[in-house]
């Protein structure tokens, strides 16, 4: 099962790229920016990942972040992610990114930009990645600031796919930012939300119908609400799910307590994917591995995984069906390939 996870073709939907940026890299950055950080060696960052809640989470987060200044600084973390995502047969991957972490230190929003996507230019074409980039907006800074980050984002339209909504969930409803998502929409950006993290369900119903998202980030929280449960599973909206994400923030206590199988079950269109997966402990692979192990997922739960993401992806339609027969080669490959070594026992 390892070696099927492994060589699966796969899409990532929930990564964002700042929480990609590994600790030795951000010592690295540090160094060479003369910025101070709280910590003495790259031990000590990963000792201080014993986090709470999501917002002693935010807190590391937005620290390690202020050793991103240059364009090179945001290639050089694009491009470490990109690579990974690679090395454990990421196919596709859609991007997030959060554009006021970095001007609210008087980055210049190009600066970002433009470093990111360098990167992810490279990968498509030497690594054979092909993505798309969504930009987030915090909520906890508020919907003023937010239109104020959409205009800013406006002039690189063409560069950005999408927008979604991270950071503090409770306390910040998403019906809060109904007109920036309005206006998001009407400027042709796609729409995204984490909702039903931390937050109740009701966030995931005015995700659905207020910011009129076409997908929910993580959800795990639905399953409280079975009329929530029927519409989503009816609609087939799809949930970004990331594991090892829920329990490193204490969303549930351990892997065996994720309802990850529970939504599966329920028909629900669950993806997995690694979140932040420096702080949390892994990328997509380990994220893959570690609910097998703690669920007994077998090839069929693997398969249709995988194949919910690509579906659920802002690809085209043709590119959509190219993944996905390239996906369901590789399945039945490996299937006539493990008869075969049967036989070959026997």
């Amino acid at each position: 099962m390892e070696a099927f996870i492994h060589g699966i073709p796969k899409a990532e939907l929930h990564i964002h790229i700042e929480g990609s940026l590994e600790p030795e890299l951000m010592f690295e950055l540090a160094t060479r920016n003369d910025v101070h950080l709280p910590f003495e060696s790259v031990a000590d960052i990963r000792q201080a990942y014993a986090f709470t809640n999501l917002q002693s989470f935010l807190d590391i987060y937005y620290q390690g972040a202020q050793v991103l200044l240059t364009k090179d600084d945001f290639y050089q973390m694009t491009w470490a992610y990109l690579q990974k995502a690679a090395e454990q047969n990421v196919r596709h991957a859609e991007i997030f990114f959060d554009p006021q972490t970095h001007t609210d230190r008087g980055i210049k929003f190009e600066t970002v930009l433009q470093g990111i996507s360098m990167a992810l230019s490279a990968a498509e074409q030497q690594l054979g990645l092909s993505s798309k980039l969504i930009m987030c907006f915090l909520r906890d800074l508020g919907s003023t600031e937010a239109l104020k980050t959409l205009e800013q984002a406006l002039p690189f339209k063409d560069y950005i796919a999408g927008v979604g909504l991270d950071s503090a969930e409770l306390g910040h409803p998403p019906e809060a930012f109904k007109n920036v998502f309005d206006l998001a929409r009407q400027h042709g950006f796609k729409a995204v939300a984490h909702a039903g993290e931390e937050g109740p369900p009701e966030y995931i119903w005015q995700a659905l119908k207020l910011l009129k998202v076409e997908r929910i980030d993580h959800g795990v929280r639905c399953v409280e609400d079975s009329g929530l449960v029927d519409y989503l599973v009816k609609e087939q909206i799809p949930l970004t799910v990331c594991p090892l994400s829920n329990i490193k923030l204490r969303i549930f206590d351990n892997i065996h307590h994720h309802n990850f199988k529970q939504m599966l079950n329920l028909g629900l269109c669950v993806t997995i994917n690694s979140d932040d997966p420096a702080y949390f402990g892994g990328y997509i692979e380990e994220n893959y591995r570690t609910v097998y192990a703690a669920h007994g997922l077998g090839f069929q739960d693997i398969h249709k995984i995988a194949r919910n993401a690509f579906k659920a992806s802002f690809l085209t339609q043709t590119e959509k069906q190219k993944y996905l027969h390239e996906l369901d080669e590789f399945v039945s490959d490996f299937a006539q390939r493990q008869m075969q070594d049967t036989l070959h026992l026997s």
